[in-house]
């Protein structure tokens, strides 16, 4: 049975995480797994930090001026740590019970698990200290509109110096089409110069959000909801190397119906531990627009 297990859990986190990469919008930001490594805690992630003087001057007699290069690990608490307990019927064997709770968690983390992380993500930049997040009152007039705020806010990370090539434009959809249908070589032009351009439903696109613990009452079903001081994002720019985002899906909790003292069922526990905050430094590494007032 231990075996069983075993086979069942790799299993299962083969599929989610094919099913998060397919359907998150985030996770074009996250970081490499080999750069992060676990912490002494179960919510802890290390990862690596660099840090370096500059050019001094040169001397023809004592020739180059010394400089610093200074490695780090740093040690970040995780900030998202939600998880659910799932029950399947007892069936003849693992092996069933296991494609059952593949189906039904492949389902979970489409319609529940990635919509709040990116929901959680989205959030946790547009907060971030020192980002150039603004209000736009009332609707943009057309196509145009959207492509003069996108273009000054990515001109404004330019002369910031924030590296070009990692910047990926998340969009709501509808704005995006008004670009989209313009058609002109400003338009294309624009698009083109990120390494990517994603559309975000606007059910998962704002500044703020508040997450349901799932046992007080109203708030049984869990997830997230926006929160009462949030906002409509209306775009959002995120230069990748801007932002820590690491996640994990935790091998689920397996309980046999032999071990289950409430029920002749199958018990699954699914926890997902992860990051989603910005790099002190590189603040300007995140601009936008929300809809204000």
């Amino acid at each position: 049975m231990a075996n069983t297990i075993q086979k069942f859990k790799k299993y299962v986190v083969g599929l989610l995480d094919e099913v998060y990469k397919n359907a998150s919008k985030t996770a074009i930001l996250d970081g490499a797994p080999e750069l992060a490594s676990q912490g002494a805690n179960a919510d802890e992630l290390i990862i690596p930090k660099i840090d370096m003087d500059g050019l001094g001057d040169y001397d023809r007699n004592s020739g180059y001026t010394q400089g610093d290069v200074t490695f780090t690990n740093e040690t970040v608490k995780c900030n998202f740590d939600r998880g659910r307990m799932f029950t399947v019927d007892n069936v003849d064997n693992m092996d069933t019970a296991g494609m059952a709770f593949g189906r039904l968690s492949g389902e979970f983390i489409r319609t529940k698990v990635v919509p709040e992380l990116d929901a959680f993500r989205f959030a946790t930049y547009a907060a971030t200290s020192g980002a150039d997040i603004t209000a736009h009152s009332g609707s943009y007039a057309d196509g145009e509109a959207v492509r003069k705020a996108i273009a000054a806010k990515n001109d404004a990370m330019t002369d910031a110096e924030v590296p070009a090539e990692g910047r990926v434009l998340f969009i709501n959809p509808v704005l995006n089409g008004m670009i989209r249908d313009m058609d002109t070589t400003k338009s294309k032009e624009l698009l083109a110069k990120f390494a990517a351009v994603v559309e975000v439903p606007q059910a998962r696109f704002y500044t703020a959000i508040e997450q349901l613990d799932g046992k007080s009452e109203g708030q049984k079903k869990g997830g997230f909801k926006k929160a009462d001081s949030g906002f409509n994002l209306n775009f959002l720019i995120v230069e990748k190397s801007a932002v820590i985002q690491y996640q994990k899906h935790v091998a689920p909790k397996t309980v046999t119906p032999e071990q289950n003292q409430d029920a002749d069922a199958y018990k699954f526990g699914y926890r997902n531990v992860g990051i989603a905050d910005t790099y002190e430094n590189k603040a300007a590494g995140i601009a936008g627009e929300y809809a204000g007032a």
